[in-house]
């Protein structure tokens, strides 16, 4: 697909190896259901993780162990591998070695990674950019066995089209694609032809870039100057925020000034200090909320 490589350097990927799916929640949720897991199959999640990934794979009776470090599973082969990168919500991005220790001890297993790159395009640190599974540095140009999730809710701003699509090992898209049809997860036609559109067009997706980076600079500036420390962040769509006291404290205390935000134990036991701060308001409320800080 062009776009993976014009904006991802992303090559060697077959039309044949793409899939559109509803909304990439779904495709996450269903992904393990779909590739017929079950309760003697092990799959792996980030510690930190939005919860459909856990979700998924008890929608399909398979076991769920949060890890970031493979070598803490020992013995044990997953069939499924989850990674999320940038992370939501920590913001903070896997690097090309890193990923590429993921790649060959999954390999080596016989697993899927299943990568989760629907911030690939947000990365605000020049030192930390994010990278895709399936860019030549990571796989050299090998997606046997990988899976890269995509999403136009964010940089396209078409979360309500639930317009996504997955992209890789192509016997693996081939195997979801003959089994998403019977299980009526077909995605309309207007909607695939509003993401070729969007996909077509650099131009909008840069804007929207520039959007959410001047919304980051103020509400970041303004979180430091309230006393904050912020963790990772360096890409997507968040500023994974501490006090040093626990969530709730922090979320109640921002409630009284108006400003609502994500407590961190949501996304795992590792959050319990933390919350997570979105750029998704308007530039409006953004600034409301950088000046209530203040």
């Amino acid at each position: 697909m062009t776009a993976l490589q014009r904006r991802y350097g992303i090559t060697d990927v077959a039309e044949a190896a793409v899939l559109p799916v509803i909304g990439t929640k779904e495709a996450i949720a269903w992904l393990p259901t779909l590739l017929n897991l079950g309760r003697d199959d092990l799959v792996v999640v980030p510690e930190l993780a939005y919860p459909t990934y856990d979700v998924g794979a008890r929608l399909a009776g398979a076991e769920v162990v949060a890890a970031d470090s493979l070598t803490q599973l020992g013995p044990r082969s997953p069939r499924l591998v989850f990674v999320n990168s940038p992370s939501n919500p920590t913001g903070a991005v896997l690097g090309v070695d890193h990923l590429r220790k993921v790649v060959a001890w999954a390999r080596e297993r016989g697993a899927l990674v299943a990568s989760d790159e629907c911030y690939l395009g947000l990365g605000w640190d020049p030192d930390a950019s994010p990278v895709s599974v399936l860019h030549p540095s990571v796989c050299e140009g090998d997606h046997t066995g990988l899976l890269a999730i995509h999403s136009l809710s964010k940089t396209s701003s078409l979360a309500g089209y639930r317009a996504g699509f997955v992209a890789g090992d192509p016997a693996v898209v081939a195997e979801l694609l003959a089994v998403r049809k019977h299980a009526g997860m077909m995605v309309p036609t207007p909607i695939q032809a509003a993401m070729v559109a969007a996909l077509d067009d650099d131009a909008h997706e840069k804007v929207q870039r520039e959007r959410y980076a001047r919304r980051r600079e103020v509400l970041l500036a303004a979180v430091l100057a309230a006393g904050f420390t912020v963790d990772h962040s360096e890409a997507g769509l968040y500023l994974w925020a501490t006090r040093d006291e626990p969530c709730r404290d922090t979320v109640a205390s921002l409630a009284q000034l108006g400003i609502l935000v994500a407590p961190g134990e949501f996304y795992g036991p590792r959050g319990a200090r933390h919350v997570r701060m979105a750029l998704t308001a308007t530039d409006e409320r953004i600034d409301a909320a950088a000046a209530r800080l203040i």
